[in-house]
């Protein structure tokens, strides 16, 4: 062979390689980060906040123009993973980043279907119905694990915001937008409170809805290990820390 092909050849690779590595670039750019963490280009450190003006439109409240202190920020950080879908992203979405805005349940058109989980962890291809098992035990410990930190985070705030309520009826020349803003803040503080609980308890509800579908299709041993899991999500979400109602008025109300 002529020596005079070796470079075209080489050539070639490298032109490969290169192409490879651009495309590569490509995609890393859309990608949604390791284990389905969104993108670094869409994050910031109020990427949460519109939790708080959607809490507050959802039942017909202005939400407030104050910049977020960092507990409130971290109470929204906090709040997201509990109140978005438990395993809502396919493998896809989680590459090329989905992270999307939810609805509050307060909206008239959202109407929660308990089976939506179950149906699409038995539905969903599985090299054993083991794994559907193991997947429900990782979402449900998941849970649960979030669950102190979120609920730690809400009483630092809440009890902040009683000093606040509090604090109104004494500061000096506080004009109506002060104000407004203030009670619109405890407002969302604590609408998003109550929006983590309901999604807790409709997560029990979705898990308990699996579970049973799961044992009666392929029943397994490991079954008990995830009643077990569900029944501890159940007895913290019936004893939160604190609780909280939606705020309708000039001051915070809540029980803790």
């Amino acid at each position: 062979m002529p020596e005079t092909c070796l470079p075209i050849r080489t050539t070639g690779l490298r032109s490969l390689a290169a192409l490879i590595l651009v495309a590569g670039a490509a995609l890393g750019g859309c990608s949604g980060g390791d284990f389905g963490r969104t993108r670094a280009d869409m994050r910031n450190d109020d990427m949460h906040r519109w939790l708080g003006a959607e809490a507050t439109a959802s039942v017909g409240l202005k939400h407030s123009h104050f910049q977020l202190t960092e507990n409130e920020r971290q109470l929204r950080d906090l709040a997201y993973p509990l109140i978005e879908p438990p395993h809502s992203r396919p493998a896809w979405k989680s590459v090329f980043g989905d992270y999307q805005p939810l609805p509050s349940p307060w909206r008239q058109k959202v109407v929660f279907d308990r089976t939506t989980y179950g149906r699409a962890l038995i539905d969903e291809p599985h090299r054993s119905h083991t794994s559907r098992y193991q997947q429900l035990i990782e979402d449900v410990r998941n849970d649960i694990t979030r669950f102190e930190p979120f609920f730690a985070s809400a009483v630092r705030v809440i009890e902040l915001d009683r000093k606040r309520s509090a604090s109104l009826k004494m500061v000096s020349e506080l004009s109506p937008r002060e104000q407004a803003d203030a009670i619109a803040r405890m407002e969302e503080n604590t609408l998003i409170v109550q929006w983590v609980q309901q999604c807790l308890e409709q997560r029990i509800s979705s898990y308990r809805w699996a579970l049973e579908r799961l044992v009666i299709q392929a029943p397994d041993g490991i079954a008990a290990d995830a009643d077990r899991l569900i029944g501890e999500l159940a007895a913290q979400t019936a004893n939160p820390p604190v609780t909280s109602q939606p705020v309708i008025g000039r001051a915070v109300t809540v029980k803790g």
